[in-house]
């Protein structure tokens, strides 16, 4: 697919935007693997990476779910973490200050119960400074459904970014899961309802067992797929999103080095995200924003917008 590597140049233009949400690179931190961006001061330079997604925040605090809550998997892992946070109000007071001071937007991802607590915590959060946007994670029980997931049904993604978007002026960008029938049902949902962007894919349901116990590796009994494992159905879904909305498609699934982000990008995506890359090698998404920025100057490609989107099949016009 060209190369990869080599000589670094500064010239091409690694810029991208999100709708009003303009990037200096493509490369965003996944939520739930980059903590609150603390964790990672000198390890990862401030403003290096294009976004920062915060870990999974709700109204109150959540201690998770009991352990175990990670597990390996051949090319991946399953967390069960459970959505464990410090609530909005610390949130706001110990972990904004530190947020606030870095040089790449934040986007805060968020979820609650139902509908109304999604509504509150973004008319909350469009007031503070620092937020640049929101990521609606909608893989979460609706406890008014009877337990039912809310990204499972189109109707229920449209009536959560609904009360989003009548909450907040912000930016805002859904994260889709990718244990449903149509994930392009879901994602022209989410862009009827306001959404000014879509991120895919979240992680699949998993299991693992312990053959010497006949017992659930993880104290949930299930979690989430992440890892190179999962990326052939990241790229796939995002390709066929990409094709189904007019909304910037964010890509994740499986990054763990520039020629996987380049992938994403070529089937579509205008950004992507690295999430468990983040585990193996605390500076894979700054390696991939370089390898990007080589790949683009030793293929003599002045911008990283001229390469979304430029999968090329067989049978349609160039």
């Amino acid at each position: 697919m060209g190369r990869v590597g080599g000589q670094k140049k500064d010239g091409p233009s690694l810029e991208v935007n999100l709708g009003s949400l303009a990037l200096k690179n493509p490369v965003m931190a996944a939520s739930g693997t980059f903590g609150y961006g603390e964790e990672y001061v000198g390890i990862i330079p401030r403003g290096s990476l294009g976004a920062i997604i915060t870990k999974g925040l709700s109204l109150e605090p959540r201690r998770g779910n009991p352990p175990p809550r990670l597990a390996e998997t051949p090319s991946g892992m399953l967390n069960a973490i459970g959505l464990e946070n410090v609530g909005l109000k610390i949130f706001l007071e110990e972990k904004m200050p530190f947020l606030r001071r870095g040089r790449s937007p934040v986007l805060v991802n968020i979820f609650g119960a139902t509908a109304e607590e999604y509504a509150e915590l973004a008319g909350k959060l469009s007031e503070v400074d620092g937020v640049a946007g929101l990521e609606i994670n909608v893989s979460c029980p609706n406890l008014k459904a009877g337990g039912a997931i809310f990204a499972s049904e189109a109707r229920s993604v449209h009536q959560v970014v609904s009360k989003v978007r009548r909450a907040t002026s912000s930016f805002v960008m859904v994260k889709l899961s990718p244990n449903v029938a149509d994930i392009v049902k879901i994602a022209r949902a989410s862009e009827e309802a306001g959404a000014d962007a879509v991120s895919l894919i979240n992680t699949l349901t998993g299991l693992a067992i312990d053959v010497r116990t006949r017992t659930p590796v993880l104290g949930n009994i299930t979690g989430g797929l992440s890892g190179p494992a999962i990326k052939p159905i990241g790229l796939r879904m995002v390709w066929q999103v990409a094709q189904a909305v007019r909304i910037p498609v964010v890509g994740m699934g499986g990054i763990v080095s520039a020629e996987d982000a380049l992938e994403y990008l070529i089937a579509g995506a205008t950004a992507v995200q690295v999430g468990s890359a983040h585990f193996i090698d605390a500076r894979a998404g700054l390696k991939i924003v370089d390898g990007i920025r080589n790949y683009l100057g030793l293929n003599d490609i002045p911008t990283l917008t001229s390469l979304i989107g430029s999968l090329k099949v067989k049978g349609e016009s160039p």
